[in-house]
């Protein structure tokens, strides 16, 4: 689909191209580009300012049985295929985020409860976004913006063994969850004042 976009910097007009949806399995070199969120920048020709483009947007990954759609409009999940994990994100980073959980083998709703948990270890009101893990029994990396640049905090995967144990201890949290949910930490703070 071609969007017509201003820069964010000079206003010069530019239509870019980008897909509407991307499976994951037949075409793996678009799934990278969402992943690094590639797909949805553009290069202004007039200044050179990279711009992100704000568009609805499907993600399809059968081998993980995912499905995630970028939109700030409300949806249902009528036609989800049976056994699938449906996810809505209002943004590129957040699409960026869930496919990064997703591909680690990770729970999205342990993930969300592990940020939580760690801002408050950390006693600060922060937006972590998780960037990674490493192997199986490694650390988690989250990163937040604090002061104008990117910082990580490595978590050990116990908080995650552990959160894990508290949603089970929970189920209303995890029954909860209806259709395309859209789990981020405005989701959780309805379990958790």
């Amino acid at each position: 689909m071609n969007i017509a976009s201003k820069c964010s910097r000079c206003g010069a007009e530019h239509s870019a191209s980008v897909p509407q949806s991307v499976n994951a399995s037949t075409s793996p070199e678009l799934k990278e580009q969402v992943r690094s969120g590639a797909l949805f920048t553009w290069t202004c020709p007039h200044c050179g300012t990279a711009n992100l483009l704000k568009v609805p947007f499907l993600y399809h990954d059968p081998n993980e049985r995912v499905m995630i759609v970028l939109s700030d409009a409300s949806m249902s999940a009528e036609g989800l295929p049976e056994g699938y994990t449906g996810r809505q994100v209002r943004s590129v980073g957040d699409l960026v985020e869930k496919i990064k959980i997703f591909d680690a083998g990770l729970d999205d709703l342990i993930i969300e409860m592990c940020k939580f948990v760690t801002c408050q270890e950390l006693k600060k009101d922060v937006a972590l976004k998780f960037a990674g893990t490493d192997g199986a029994d490694g650390e988690m990396t989250f990163t937040y913006p604090e002061n104008g640049q990117m910082e990580l905090v490595a978590v050990g995967f116990n908080v995650y063994e552990d959160c894990a144990g508290i949603l089970q201890r929970n189920p209303q949290i995890r029954d909860s969850v209806q259709g395309l949910a859209c789990i981020d930490q405005a989701w959780l703070s309805r379990f958790f004042r």
